[in-house]
C-alpha cells in the first residue's frame, strides 16, 4: 500500500504575554532600531512560569483537531519536534497524549532544531503512506524563553514560545505531499546548541554557573548557512516533485529572520506576494514557526485547493528541510 497523505486540518497556540522591543531596551543593552534592522523582528510571544512545551502543544493539538474533525480517540501516533521539551524524559509527546486524552497513540518526540516540524512531517506521512497508520497528528512546540540567557543581547532579542499543529490523513490520488527533502551536517554542530544537561556537560553548580544551559549560537555564520540552504533545499524538492518554481503559490520558510528570508527569496526569485512573513509578530520560535505560519495563511483563506505550497526550515544540528505539498 502505498498512499497519499495531506494536512486535514491545522492549529496554533500563542502565549497571551507579548514583550516588544521596547521592553527589551529596559532590560538589556539594545535597541528597537537595532533589532528591527538585523532580525526584523518586533515582538515576541512569551510563556509565563506555569506554562510548558507540552501545555502550547496540547492547546494547538487541539484545534488542529477540530479543524480536521478528528476526535483525540482517533489519533494514532503524536510526533512532537522540540528542542524545548518539558524534560529529557519523558517525551513531551507523551505529555500531550496525556493531556488530549488519546490513549490509542503512540508518541515520541523529534529533535532536529527549527528544522523539526517538517521533519516531523515527513515521519509521520511515512506511517500514513505505508497503511500502518490513518491519523497522525504532528506537532512543533517550543518555550525557548525558557532557555535564553536574557543578559545576552545577540540571542535574546531572536527568540518567542509558541506551538503550531497539522493533522495527517490519507489524500487523493495525486495530492497532499508531493515530495520531502531532509538534511544534516553535524560538523556544524557547534554553531547553535545548548551546550549543558545532557550526558557531556550534566547539570552542575559550575554549568549553572557558566551559563551553559542557555542557548549559544554563532550568529553570523548560522546567517550565511542559512540563506544557501534555503535555496538548495527548496530547489531540491521542487525537482523531486517535479515542479518548477512558477508553479509555487505560497512559499512559507523558517521565520528565523527577516534578512535571512528576503535573501533566501531573492535567490529563488518567487514573488513577494507568494511570501508568508510572521517574523516581525512572534520572532524565532524554532520549531513552531512554519507550524504556526502554515495555520496563519491556512485561517486567513490565503491557500486554495491545488495550490501547491512550498515549506522549508533550517536549524540547530545542522539541519535543513523542505517538502512540496498540493492541498
Amino acid at each position: 500500500m502505498d498512499r497519499a497523505v495531506g494536512i486535514a486540518g491545522t492549529g496554533a497556540a500563542l502565549p497571551e504575554k507579548v514583550l516588544t522591543n521596547a521592553d527589551l531596551e529596559a532590560m538589556v543593552e539594545t535597541s528597537d532600531e537595532w533589532i528591527k534592522t538585523r532580525t526584523g523582528i518586533c515582538q515576541r510571544r512569551i510563556a509565563d512560569a506555569d506554562t510548558a512545551t507540552s501545555d502550547l502543544a496540547a492547546a494547538a493539538a487541539e484545534k488542529a483537531l477540530a479543524a480536521a474533525g478528528v476526535k483525540p480517540e482517533a489519533v494514532d501516533l503524536i510526533i512532537v519536534a522540540t528542542a524545548s521539551p518539558d524534560m529529557l524524559f519523558p517525551s513531551t509527546a507523551c505529555l500531550v497524549q496525556a493531556k488530549l486524552g488519546a490513549d490509542r497513540a503512540a508518541a515520541f518526540d523529534i529533535s532536529a532544531g527549527c528544522s523539526g516540524f517538517i521533519y516531523a512531517l515527513a515521519t509521520g506521512a511515512q506511517y500514513v503512506r505505508t497503511g500502518l497508520y490513518d491519523t497522525v497528528l504532528v506537532i512543533g512546540a517550543e518555550t525557548l524563553s525558557k532557555l535564553t540567557n536574557w543578559q545576552d543581547r545577540r540571542t535574546c532579542v531572536l527568540f518567542g514560545d509558541a506551538a503550531g499543529a497539522a493533522v495527517l490523513r490519507p489524500a487523493k490520488a495525486g495530492k497532499g505531499f508531493l515530495s520531502f527533502v531532509l538534511g544534516a551536517d553535524g560538523n556544524g554542530g557547534d554553531l547553535l546548541k545548548l551546550p549543558a544537561g545532557g550526558s557531556r556537560l550534566p547539570a552542575s553548580h559550575e554549568t549553572v554557573e557558566a551559563g551553559l544551559h542557555y542557548i549559544h549560537m554563532s550568529g553570523n555564520e548560522v546567517f550565511k548557512f542559512a540563506v544557501r540552504i534555503m535555496e538548495n533545499a527548496t530547489l531540491a524538492a521542487l525537482d523531486k516533485a517535479g515542479l518548477a518554481k512558477e508553479a509555487v503559490d505560497y512559499f512559507i520558510p523558517h521565520q528565523a529572520n527577516l534578512r535571512i528570508i528576503e535573501a533566501a527569496v531573492k535567490r529563488l526569485g518567487f514573488a513577494p506576494e507568494k511570501i508568508y512573513i510572521n517574523v516581525h509578530n512572534y520572532g524565532n520560535t524554532s520549531a513552531a514557526s512554519i507550524a504556526v505560519a502554515l495555520d496563519e495563511t491556512v485561517r486567513a483563506g490565503k491557500i486554495k485547493p491545488g495550490d501547491h505550497i512550498v515549506m522549508v526550515g533550517f536549524g540547530a544540528g545542522l539541519t535543513w528541510a523542505a517538502c512540496v505539498l498540493e492541498w
